[in-house]
Formats: C-alpha cells, structure tokens, sequence
C-alpha cells in the first residue's frame, strides 16, 4: 500500500513540476514552436471546417473557446487534462523507483508539457488514442469487439483528421498474420513486413498518382525548409524518392532515422536532439522487448499485442511522412497514452485481475 502512496506522489510531484514548465514554455521557447499554434488560434488563412487536422482542431479551439485565451492559460487548462487521462489508465506501483522505464516516462511528462503548452493538434490526437487504450483495458468488452472498434476509431481519425492513420490497421493486420509464421526472428521480421507492406502501399499509390508517400508528404516540406532555422534535424533520404527504389529507401531511411537515429551522433552540438535521440533510442528497444515478450506469450498477451502491433505500426508510418526529428518527437507524444500503456501493461493486468 505504501509503494502506491509513493508512486501516487512521484506522479503528483510530476503533474506539478511540469505544469510550471506548461504554463511558463509561452515565455521561454523560440518561435518556431508556435507556427502551427498561430495557425491554429488566429486561423488567417480561413481554413475552419469539418476535415483534416487543421480545420478541424481550428473548429475545437473556436468551439471551446480555448483560442480566445492567453497561451499560458491554455496551457494551465490542458496539461491537467492529459495528466489526469494518464492518471485514470493507471499509476503504477513502482513508478517511484528510479529505472531507466520511469525516467523515459518522466521526461515524458516533461515533453508533454512542452509541446502540449499551446493549441496544438497533438492535444486532440492524445485525448482520441486515450479511448482506444480504455478500450482494451475494458475487459467487459469482448476480445474481437475490442479489436474491431479500435480498428474502427483508427480508421475514422484517418478519414477525418490524420489521413496516414488509415495505415495503421492494415500495417498491423499484415504483422499480426505474419507473427503467426514460426520465424527465429520473430520480432524483427515481424517489422520488417511491417515496413515492407508500407513500401507495397507506396509503390501502388506511385503507379496511380504520380508520386510516392514520401515524396508527396516529407519531400514536399522539406524542400521548402532547406536551411531554415527550425531545420536542423530534417530527415533527408540519401536517394530521391522519385524512382521505385528511391521510395524503398527513403521509407526505410526514415523508419530508421524515426526510431533509431543511430546518425544523430552529426547533431553533437545541439544537445536537445541529442537528449530527444537517446529517449527515442531507449523507448524503441523497451518497446521493442515487449513487442518480443508478447509475441511469444500472444494468448496470455493478446491486448497488449495488439496495442504494441498499433504502436509499431504507427513508428513505421512515422518514418514515411516525418519531416525532421522534432515534428518526429512531437507526434509520439500525440501518441503517449499508448506508449504509456505499452510501458507497464504488467501493471495493469494485476489490477485487473
């Protein structure tokens, strides 16, 4: 009982430190973090509506009437909001204990209050993940029930805000059938034909459109921030993605570039992306162990499996359409509530059970 107690109160101390940082971050960060909240809470390019993120999360902050406020205050209202989501999955009891999973987690919390500090599409994106983690951690809804709405939830974010979520079941269908084939690797190649469905899905779209995922997506941005201020970590594929090949590469460039940017040592004199890089580089290897311990376990493990099979094939979608490491960074705190999940589902099926 004491464990919990100290737990509850590491995560407090947590919730306070951070909501500090939330509410002060409109007086300290560059002005690079605010373009897209600009874009957001003035709207002059009229683009409210009801499809894709802009309109969109444009609509919400008008609706609520967030975008009439001083960002520090959105931040002040925001920041308890996502921190008590987390709350509600859970605490675990050993979340006071000093491991490398708690301080991933801690600098989470910190990350959040960051980039959550502003109108901010990520804010959305959070709160509707959240339910698909309430979801599977309901186990009065039934196992395929579970799995069908999540599905269904993934699908509509990506028909009405985020249209590369669309990906995302069809990625984790084709690895969940191919776990089933008894590989010696399975994790890897579990993966692997994770990122090999994605190029599939690239290539085909290539032949009928004219131009690839990447292309069209990070190519585009990219080329019109070549040394701009704000990009300094952009994901540069060394071969055009204008060739089938070239997409193959790229798409696997960036899947590494995303998730485990062993290259980030050339970003040595900026110490942020190279704190963002470690964070990144242990979150995908305990993540990636977990994904393993599930794989083997799939009956005991089922939920989990599937909440790792979302987030795995979320990470590849990432490494298709992230333009640099910070955008990179900010989309997986958009995503936190599942990483969180991820993090310590041993917890959580003790306190179900």
């Amino acid at each position: 009982m004491m464990q919990i107690k100290k737990s509850t109160a590491i995560f407090v101390v947590l919730f306070i430190a951070n909501l500090f940082v939330a509410v002060t971050a409109f007086y300290i960060l560059p002005k690079r973090f605010f373009y897209d909240s600009a874009i957001i809470a003035f709207d002059k390019g009229k683009e409210i509506g009801f499809l894709g993120s802009y309109p969109l999360t444009i609509l919400f902050y008008k609706v609520t009437g967030l975008r009439y406020l001083p960002f520090p205050l959105i931040a002040l209202i925001q920041f308890p909001i996502l921190a008590y989501v987390l709350y509600k999955i859970g605490v675990p009891n050993n979340f006071y204990k000093l491991n490398v999973k708690n301080i991933l987690v801690y600098l989470g919390f910190f990350m959040m209050a960051i980039f959550m500090s502003m109108p901010s599409k990520e804010f959305i994106t959070f709160l509707y993940v959240a339910i698909i983690v309430f979801l599977y951690k309901n186990h009065k809804i039934s196992y395929a029930k579970s799995i069908a709405l999540s599905m269904l939830l993934l699908v509509l974010f990506g028909i009405f805000y985020r249209p590369y979520f669309l990906l995302i079941p069809l990625i984790a269908f084709v690895m969940y059938a191919v776990s089933f084939i008894n590989f010696k690797n399975k994790t890897i190649v579990t993966l692997f034909y994770g990122l090999l469905i994605v190029i599939f899905l690239s290539l085909s779209y290539g032949m009928l459109e004219g131009h690839y995922f990447s292309e069209s997506s990070r190519e585009i941005v990219n080329t019109t921030r070549v040394n701009a201020s704000d990009a300094n970590s952009m994901i540069i594929s060394p071969v055009k993605p204008d060739t089938w090949y070239g997409e193959t590469v790229a798409i696997v460039y960036g899947f590494f570039a995303v998730n485990i940017p062993l290259n980030g040592i050339k970003y040595i004199f900026s110490p942020q992306i190279i704190a963002f890089i470690i964070w990144q580089l242990l979150l995908f290897y305990i993540l990636l162990v977990r994904f393993s311990k599930c794989l083997k376990n799939r009956e005991e493990y089922k939920y989990e499996l599937w909440i790792l099979l979302i987030l795995f094939a979320y990470f590849i979608v990432q490494g298709v359409f992230e333009p640099d490491l910070g955008t990179a960074i900010r989309h997986k705190i958009g995503v936190f509530p599942i990483i969180y999940y991820a993090l310590y589902y041993e917890y959580f099926r003790k306190k179900l059970q």
